[in-house]
């Protein structure tokens, strides 16, 4: 790990015990083992640490998701790697979870416009496995829908998944093997009831892997 990555998980620790507004720049340096004014040497400014990090882990999560797919043999195979790879981000970065939702409204607006379209591109690797699940079941059944309805439907059901998937920072009280197997069975569920009859291979076993 480097000088700039740990300064800016201590300060992801910081911001998620106390707000962005509530920890001051020496505070942070203290944190860090340095003066406040050394951490100029790595940041222009308090505000460029909060975009660093919250535009960094938005960028992770799409460059994994994207892989993750693009190693898959199906879409099904395609969303149990993604709800993988995100239950397992999300018991790492409790904190910046919990920064993501409270400090938000702190991010520079060029760094929030960042962190939107590269959401909205995590949400939409989604949304393709999730609406070519249920295009080949409709196939299957004979039937379609209209695809304007069906992406929409893709989209509210991936940000439903990263709903409860990311409510780590509140929900994971077990061992974090536990709760990694439990909220993936969760969010498989809750997807395969999204997708209806065509994704009934995606719903979870009845028990713990």
């Amino acid at each position: 790990m480097t000088r700039r990555e740990q300064i800016l998980e201590t300060a992801a620790t910081l911001f998620a015990a106390r707000g962005f507004h509530g920890v001051s720049v020496a505070e942070l340096g203290a944190a860090c083992g340095i003066s406040g004014p050394a951490l100029y040497k790595h940041f222009p400014s308090k505000d460029a640490m909060l975009a660093e990090m919250l535009v960094a882990i938005s960028e992770e999560l799409l460059r994994v998701g994207r892989a993750r797919v693009a190693e898959a043999g199906s879409a099904e195979e395609a969303l149990r790697a993604l709800v993988a790879w995100h239950t397992d981000f999300a018991l790492r970065q409790r904190p910046l979870i919990v920064v993501q939702d409270r400090d938000w409204e702190s991010l520079p607006a060029e760094a929030r416009e960042r962190v939107r379209s590269l959401q909205r591109a995590y949400v939409d690797v989604w949304a393709d496995q999730l609406c070519a699940l249920e295009a080949g079941g409709a196939a299957e059944a004979g039937g379609s829908e209209a695809a304007g309805s069906a992406r929409d439907r893709a989209r509210a059901s991936a940000h439903a998944a990263f709903g409860l998937i990311n409510s780590t920072p509140h929900s994971a009280v077990l061992p974090d093997d536990e709760m990694r197997d439990l909220l993936g069975r969760m969010a498989l569920g809750a997807l395969a009831a999204a997708v209806g009859p065509a994704a009934r291979s995606l719903r979870p076993a009845s028990g713990p892997t």
